[in-house]
């Protein structure tokens, strides 16, 4: 009979069969290439995060972590502001709150005022003019009913701290500022704070700013003789104004236009107030009707 010899084994397939046996106990073990590294792992991690509905949608996560050191400062002061001045005034609208919350005052106002910045009370800013109370700031905001839709009219940017707060709300906020410094210092402080939806322009407010008309609302920070016509005529069906209006014996009111569907005007008067007076045109005499 003959014998046969055992040939060696290939070392092609001894590799082939090592693999095939390591593969083996691997799934026997349960185990899973591990997603470290490698282009097949970061696709999967791709995906999770496309599915992930707090993940993919958490835009307000991601514009607070690339905001200014400014918006988490002082934080608590503004979160006792807003308990103490606003909330306990009967101020309920959430975005206004978190609006009041979320702007730090103190980058709008001079140094040296800096340290009274979330005090109850307007403060100086220069130039005649000053940056309003806390609670008259959210209580002329939440009088406007904006939502993220809302193009606002701003009449007097001063410190630009109004126009911050109603640009945490509105899409987006046009500010007419009459002093040319306070014009320049606001588009620059609103710059650096990062409101891309705030547009400075230097000018009289009194003839707002019909180019960018109509408007959602419009606020003014300056007291007028009279409602000025033309803000009467950029204010859109449906929409809500707000501004301080000399009256009788030297008071001030803050006055409600609104304007209804059909176009018809209505106003009412919500609160006395104490504004510095609008410039320009507004302290001009009127003109008499022609005859």
């Amino acid at each position: 009979m003959d014998t046969q010899r055992n040939e060696p084994v290939p070392l092609r397939r001894r590799l082939h069969l090592l693999g095939l046996w390591l593969l083996l106990l691997l799934l026997s073990l349960g185990g899973s290439p591990s997603c470290d590294k490698g282009l097949a792992c970061a696709g999967r991690r791709n995906v999770v995060a496309t599915n992930d509905k707090t993940d993919r949608n958490d835009v307000h996560a991601d514009r607070k972590a690339a905001r200014h050191p400014a918006f988490g400062e002082r934080v608590r002061e503004r979160q006792r502001m807003v308990a103490v001045q606003i909330q306990a005034r009967e101020i309920r609208d959430p975005n206004v709150l978190h609006a009041m919350r979320t702007v730090p005052r103190h980058a709008f106002v001079p140094p040296e005022q800096r340290a009274h910045a979330y005090e109850d009370r307007p403060l100086y800013i220069g130039h005649g003019q000053t940056i309003s109370q806390p609670y008259v700031v959210a209580f002329m905001t939440e009088a406007l009913a904006l939502d993220p839709n809302s193009v606002v009219l701003e009449i007097g940017s001063g410190s630009g701290y109004q126009a911050a707060v109603c640009a945490e709300v509105a899409r987006e906020v046009c500010s007419i500022e009459i002093v040319e410094p306070l014009a320049k210092s606001a588009a620059e402080v609103l710059a650096e704070l990062g409101y891309a939806n705030v547009h400075i322009r230097l000018g009289d407010g009194y003839y707002g700013w019909p180019e960018e008309g109509p408007f959602d609302a419009i606020i003014g920070t300056a007291a007028a003789r009279e409602v000025p016509p033309p803000l009467l005529q950029q204010l859109k069906p449906g929409g809500r104004m707000i501004l301080p209006v000399d009256g009788e014996f030297g008071f001030q009111h803050l006055i409600l236009v609104t304007k209804d569907e059909q176009g018809q005007l209505h106003r009412a008067n919500v609160m006395p107030v104490r504004f510095v007076p609008m410039t320009g045109r507004n302290q001009q005499p009127a003109k008499e009707p022609d005859r």
